[in-house]
């Protein structure tokens, strides 16, 4: 595996791998992780590579416990890391912030990924730049893959040093990048430590809390003054235009300015907080006009703005005047700010989108679908033969989102983890409508149980849960929750039972077979004909894990066939069912359509021939 070469060895990494590998190359000793797109490849990777260098490893049940592990870690003298995407860290904040005031005393660091775009997380594109500045801690942001190895091991030293949590953010585009790494050595792990009893230390309630602030801000203060031009690069250019920039987009400068033949002054903050106030007020001071080049929020141009004033307030600042506060940065996106401002014609990017439209054209759309076989499609078609299209169908966060595509159009709204089970209670509270609220099994244990608790606790007239329980965390690469019965480590444990603890909270349960049409159905009537809390545990393994399992003992799937003799063209398969193994085709431009069954797409879950009206579907006979 690259990511345990020697040292002094060039390989090529992901982002997320480097700032693994910059882990192990700390000595951390504990890591602990909620899996989270685009963060998710950190504890993948180290997951895999736990035992070899000696490091405890776990997959938390939410990320604020993840948090809490590591900072407990931290206090107790062992180096501690964990790894979130931005909603994450909306979880952990609650937790956050205190430590912050409190301090570590070994190194702790929160590596937190946010997603511009919304490639893994439509919910928002939240900037969690503003974190750092209301927790109070430093905040450093790697451009690429050799910089999210280095800084990892700075945000550690600065941790350390100053015993402060540090984040370490990047954005997708860096996670995901691709390039070339040195490694250093990696250090042997500490993993055992102590906790020492400190009420001066640990006591943050008024009085003592105030004065935990005023040492935070000092803190602050001696990372800038330390840190702050060793977090800085600059490229040396010409004339009095320059340009600050920060994370990926500093990569995107580079290759604009390349093929525009300019050649600014370029300022690129490896630390955006604190941010160097010295080190841009140097950079500003003799300059006409300077763009500042951010994804997302205004947060460095905003401070650049405010120091202007004092040293340069001449200074004709560009930023979000020209760019887009949304999105994703690329070189189409900043190409024109950038001739607008150095006056530069640049390519014409409406030619290249009309070739590449051309290109597409014909091409039928593709929109994400369930994998076939998946035990989430099976549970969406008896529960709208059930329910309905009158119901409101709440949706939450895994891989069932995908129900909201046709044929399903079953998630009337997503939000947050656990969120369909408070808002499907705020409709059940002012409304007699029909809700069934959906959440995933990993889901469950992340922010579903409090949720059931209130119904509970709160709603006579609750929703219908069900949860989808495939056994594993699916949507961010089949890490393990409390209900898998393997750990991080792939260590075997006892797996807690949803059924149990939704019966215990209080909740009328019914287990059903998420691959049985009958019994689902069956479960599904007998839990709308009563009132109150119910649950409806939908089981099936997800199929990938399956196919995988599968594969490993060199078994292969009973895949279907359709017969073409009794199939009556209803379109039940396809266009309600809708598995992408079953497709319409025509031999010939003229002849009539018929339904087949790709043998090397189907899964096996047998489905479809439950579901056929004409008993039409059957497994596959050898030829």
């Amino acid at each position: 595996m690259d990511v345990l070469e020697k040292a002094g060895r060039k390989v090529v990494l992901l982002g997320n791998e480097a700032i693994a590998r910059g882990a192990i190359e700390s000595g951390v000793g504990v890591f602990a992780a909620y899996p989270g797109t685009p963060s998710s490849e950190v504890p993948i990777t180290l997951s895999r590579i736990a035992k070899k260098v000696g490091i405890k490893f776990e997959y938390s049940s939410n990320e604020k416990v993840a948090f809490e592990t590591a900072a407990g870690a931290a206090w107790s003298g062992v180096r501690a890391m964990t790894a979130m995407k931005h909603f994450g860290l909306n979880v952990a904040s609650d937790s956050v912030l205190p430590v912050a005031y409190v301090g570590v005393k070994a190194g702790l660091v929160i590596m937190v990924a946010d997603d511009p775009q919304g490639w893994s997380s439509a919910q928002s594109e939240q900037d969690t730049r503003y974190y750092a500045r209301m927790a109070r801690m430093p905040m450093l942001e790697p451009s690429n893959p050799q910089e999210a190895l280095d800084f990892t091991k700075i945000a550690f030293e600065i941790s350390e040093a100053f015993e402060i949590p540090v984040f370490l953010r990047t954005t997708t585009k860096v996670s995901h990048s691709i390039g070339t790494v040195r490694l250093g050595k990696i250090e042997k792990p500490k993993t055992r430590g102590r906790f020492v009893k400190d009420l001066g230390r640990y006591y943050n309630i008024r009085p003592n809390l105030q004065e935990m602030h005023k040492r935070i801000d000092k803190k602050l203060m001696k990372i800038e003054k330390r840190y702050g031009r060793r977090l800085t690069k600059v490229l040396k250019g010409k004339g009095r235009v320059g340009i600050i920039t920060n994370g990926v987009s500093f990569e995107y400068v580079k290759e604009i300015v390349h093929e525009l033949k300019i050649n600014p002054h370029i300022m690129k903050l490896g630390m955006t907080h604190p941010l160097p106030k010295k080190e841009i007020e140097s950079f500003i001071r003799d300059k006409k006009v300077v763009l500042i080049v951010e994804e997302l929020e205004p947060i460095i141009e905003n401070f650049v703005v405010r120091v202007a004033k004092d040293v340069n307030p001449k200074l004709v600042i560009h930023g979000k005047d020209v760019l887009p506060r949304y999105g994703e940065y690329n070189v189409e996106v900043l190409m024109p700010a950038f001739g607008k401002v150095f006056g530069k014609k640049v390519p014409d990017f409406r030619k290249h989108r009309k070739d590449v439209e051309k290109v597409l054209r014909g091409l039928a759309p593709r929109k994400p679908v369930m994998c076939p076989g998946c035990p989430h499609r099976s549970t969406f078609y008896a529960v709208k033969k059930v329910f309905g299209d009158k119901a409101i169908y709440a949706g939450d966060i895994g891989c069932y989102v995908l129900g909201i595509f046709e044929p399903f159009e079953m998630q009337d709204f997503v939000i947050s983890m656990g969120a369909s089970l408070g808002i499907s209670h705020g409709i059940k509270k002012v409304s007699n409508q029909e809700v069934v609220a959906f959440v995933g099994d990993s889901t469950f244990f992340h922010a579903g149980m409090p949720g059931i608790a209130n119904l509970r606790f709160n709603d006579g007239n609750a929703p219908l849960v069900i949860v989808m329980d495939n056994g594993i965390t699916a949507m961010t690469g089949h890490q393990p929750h409390p209900g898998s019965g393997f750990t991080g480590m792939g260590e075997p444990v006892t797996p807690i039972k949803i059924e149990e603890v939704a019966k215990a909270l209080g909740a009328e349960v019914r287990v059903a077979n998420a691959f049985n049409q009958k019994d689902l159905i069956e479960r599904l009537k007998e839990l709308k004909e009563r009132k109150g809390l119910r649950v409806l545990v939908s089981r099936g393994e997800c199929r990938l894990l399956t196919k995988r399992k599968l594969r490993a003992k060199d078994v292969r799937f009973v895949t279907f066939e359709i017969d073409q003799e009794k199939c009556m063209k209803c379109s039940e398969c396809t266009d309600h069912f809708s598995c992408p193994a079953i497709m319409e085709v025509r031999e010939k431009p003229n002849e009539e359509a018929k339904y087949v069954i790709d043998p090397d797409l189907c899964w096996g879950c047998s489905v479809c021939m439950q579901i056929c009206p004409y008993n039409a579907i059957r497994p596959r006979r050898k030829k």
